[in-house]
């Protein structure tokens, strides 16, 4: 699927860190006796994935609680009337409730109008790019003027569980499986979208140009978090991940999507200029960048002490390195996410 826009901007971008730092020693210490039974010596967690720390929100934290303190940090950076958002997208994998939708209460809490369309979006860790290219339709249709997308993600509870299931388990398969959990980080962001009639389109604004959509469903089993969905949840949780076949897979899926999103955009060999990536861990990151031939210093990373926050991961990678001056005005700069199922979107941006 392809999709490109002649009046859609990135408003703003907000976030919200949860407050404990977790580190991957912290980790290793709960799992000393399966490290003991394994053999395995202390620091390997971190050596395997690239990341230090991750964060967790206290015991109890909805969901909607995050993503409404990000959504705030938007709109007050973009100038924008709440009044004036007409949709909003709660993406994140966590949920408060299997049902009303966790855009409900995020609605509620902002203060958004009774004429807003509210609702939830799951797409494994595409949720909030998914949840952008339904505001960016509705903006170039010309149904919305403005339009906001929210997450929220939670670790501590997966985490906590998959911590349990190694210590009881005590082989190298399952920890295999589940390794990949110990990588999540917790943490919410929101993104708002607007029609080019009331962006500001200055600094701070930036145009969505278009990209490009691909699947390969046949490898749905390769990760997999449940049965329920919501964090908390009541009954089991398990989370399990084929390692090494999402890493293959996945970058399969990416050079094809690349390969397309560069035609799509008839961009040049020099572009994009830099590029946000969901945040995987180390091992992704330099596989990816080796197989579509983009140098290391044209991508951004958090996951060092972020860890792998989900729906969450990308668009506060980007926020935090247009903080930082990473992304420059007139950047053309690539949002390029995977998710489980195996799904992959590559956006093209002007900054």
């Amino acid at each position: 699927m392809r999709m490109r826009y002649s009046k859609v901007y990135i408003e703003s971008f907000g976030y919200e860190l949860a407050p404990n730092v977790v580190t991957s020693d912290d980790l290793e210490k709960r799992l000393e006796p399966l490290y003991e039974a394994l053999h395995f010596q202390k620091g390997q967690l971190e050596v395997i994935t690239g990341i230090s720390e991750r964060r967790f929100w206290d015991p109890g934290y909805k969901m909607s609680e995050g993503a409404i303190k990000a959504a705030q940090k938007s709109i007050e950076a973009s100038g924008i009337s709440p009044e004036s958002i007409g949709m909003l997208i709660y993406g994140g994998v966590c949920r408060d409730n299997l049902e009303p939708a966790t855009a409900c209460a995020v609605s509620h809490g902002l203060g958004l109008g009774p004429e807003t369309l509210i609702c939830d979006v799951s797409n494994a860790c595409l949720g909030v790019l998914n949840g952008m290219l339904q505001v960016a339709n509705a903006i170039e249709l010309g149904q919305i003027r403005a339009g906001l997308v929210t997450a929220c993600e939670s670790s501590r509870e997966i985490i906590d569980t998959t911590i349990e299931q190694l210590l009881e388990a005590g082989d190298m398969d399952n920890f295999k499986k589940k390794i990949a959990t110990l990588t999540g980080g917790s943490g919410a962001v929101a993104v708002l979208l607007t029609d080019e009639s009331i962006s500001s389109t200055g600094q701070g604004s930036h145009r969505l140009i278009g990209g490009l959509i691909r699947s390969a469903a046949e490898h749905y089993k390769l990760c997999r978090w449940g049965p329920d969905t919501g964090i908390p949840a009541g009954g089991l949780n398990v989370m399990e991940t084929d390692s090494v076949a999402v890493l293959q897979n996945g970058v399969t899926l990416g050079i094809e999507t690349f390969n397309d999103f560069r035609k799509e955009l008839s961009l040049p060999d020099d572009k994009p200029d830099k590029i946000i990536c969901h945040q995987v861990g180390a091992t992704h990151q330099r596989t990816m960048l080796e197989s579509i031939g983009i140098p290391k210093e044209k991508d951004f990373t958090t996951f060092e002490f972020l860890g792998n926050i989900g729906t969450v991961s990308l668009p506060i990678t980007a926020a935090i390195a247009s903080e930082r001056e990473f992304l420059m005005p007139d950047d053309l700069v690539g949002f390029f996410g995977i998710g489980s199922g195996l799904n992959c979107i590559m956006l093209g941006i002007e900054w």
